[in-house]
């Protein structure tokens, strides 16, 4: 693979001003995603400057917008410079944005019709990522690639919620049955729901992570500081800028930051001006994930010159762990890696994110002895027999482990 050195974009947060080894593919992609007025002059200079040493090869940008769900984002940029792109090129880009528009108006119209019908049974419910996030950070439904639907529900109001779906065509995916659903809503995180235009159209979540990851993030607190958004000209509630901000941060590292759009979200809300840093960085402390917010920082600099506020850089530059899989997760992207979250690996990074001693080893002890769906559908057990499935769960993973899948995958 030929490689050019090229300066970041923003340049690294170190003194030394270090310089990234990109593809100038992956940089002509970075830089039609910073969100930066200023982008149009970077991306001709960097169009003529590769022109220069070697054809661009925009069927490879084009796997790389694709594989990273900026398509629509990355289109928007090209436009500026379309004179500069071959024609089909646009045309591509174009197809795949206007398909993206089409869904995002689809999962808006089913987003208020779900919301609606929350309110008749008396379910407060937060919609967040997705087309909210697009509306709201990036004004326009359309420039954020749509999956789904991801909303927010107290865990008292999920099987209220859950059972009352159907009646809007949704149906449960791996439905849990009932002799389990207590156990799984201390242990899981969310319910995909089909319907009848597709598959995993609709996540409920009542918690942001497996129990086992070991952040305990305050779901009540969350709800409370909710502010209002609007989506297709209906005002909606959905988390504040700096929980959504934490809440963002953690989603990336669990999936190791394996696309870019996640950072892109990041970068959007860095922008805000009206940042309550301090209560940011006091409850990233508070819930141990300051390394984890320090990572996702550092990537929105060093990627998408998104700003990081003076007070934290000492603190970020003083935590050489986060500098350093900053770096690891930058080379993970460009080679297209990502991690197998059945291996060892994906759980040695997992340590390896969290600061502090004993969230380390909260996260290795709920992993190993939280049962979940794996355990319940490979044996069933009795009630009472229940306490038994914390054996089943260590038998499991260790034979999980023992069989060895690699560490990383091709994506």
């Amino acid at each position: 693979m030929t490689k050019v050195t090229v300066a970041a974009p923003g340049g690294h947060l170190s003194e030394a001003g270090d310089n990234l080894l990109l593809d100038p593919e992956w940089e002509i992609l970075l830089a039609g995603c910073t969100g930066n007025p200023a982008s149009r002059g970077h991306i001709s200079s960097l169009l003529e400057t590769a022109e220069s040493r070697r054809p661009v090869n925009w069927q490879a940008v084009l796997g790389f917008a694709d594989a990273n769900g900026t398509s629509s984002l990355f289109y928007q940029s090209l436009l500026t410079v379309a004179n500069l792109v071959p024609p089909a090129v646009v045309e591509s880009l174009r197809r795949t944005h206007e398909s993206n528009a089409h869904k995002s108006l689809f999962l808006a119209r089913e987003l208020i019709r779900v919301l609606d019908f929350a309110n008749t049974i008396a379910v407060e419910a937060l919609p967040y990522k997705g087309i909210v996030l697009a509306e709201t950070f990036y004004d326009d439904i359309a420039l954020r690639g749509a999956g789904d639907i991801d909303l927010f529900v107290r865990k008292r109001d999920f099987t209220r919620m859950k059972n009352a779906l159907p009646d809007l065509g949704y149906i449960a995916r791996n439905p849990v049955p009932e002799i389990y659903e207590r156990d799984y809503l201390a242990s899981g995180y969310e319910c995909s729901f089909d319907g009848a235009a597709g598959k995993n159209l609709l996540e409920l979540q009542w918690a942001l992570q497996p129990r086992f990851y070991a952040v305990d993030f305050d779901m009540d607190s969350l709800f409370a500081r909710a502010v209002p958004a609007t989506v297709g000209g209906r005002e909606v509630r959905t988390p504040s800028p700096e929980d959504l901000l934490l809440l963002l941060s953690i989603h990336a590292a669990k999936h190791i930051w394996s696309r870019l759009i996640w950072i892109c979200d990041i970068a959007r809300i860095l922008r805000r001006q009206d940042l309550d840093w301090d209560w940011i960085q006091s409850r990233s402390r508070e819930i141990g994930i300051l390394r984890i917010l320090y990572i996702n920082l550092l990537l929105a600099k060093r990627l998408l010159e998104a700003p990081i506020p003076a007070t934290l850089k000492s603190a970020i530059l003083a935590d050489g762990t986060a500098s350093s899989i900053a770096g690891e997760v930058e080379e993970s992207m460009l080679a297209g890696v990502t991690y197998n979250t059945q291996h060892v690996s994906y759980f040695r990074m997992m340590l390896r994110l969290r600061e502090r001693p004993i969230d380390r080893v909260r996260f290795l002890w709920r992993l190993a002895f939280t049962p979940g769906l794996g355990e319940w559908q490979a044996v069933r057990l009795p009630q009472p027999l229940f306490p038994l499935y914390r054996v089943i769960r260590i038998g499991r993973l260790a034979a999980r482990f023992a069989r060895g899948n690699g560490d990383v995958r091709k994506g």
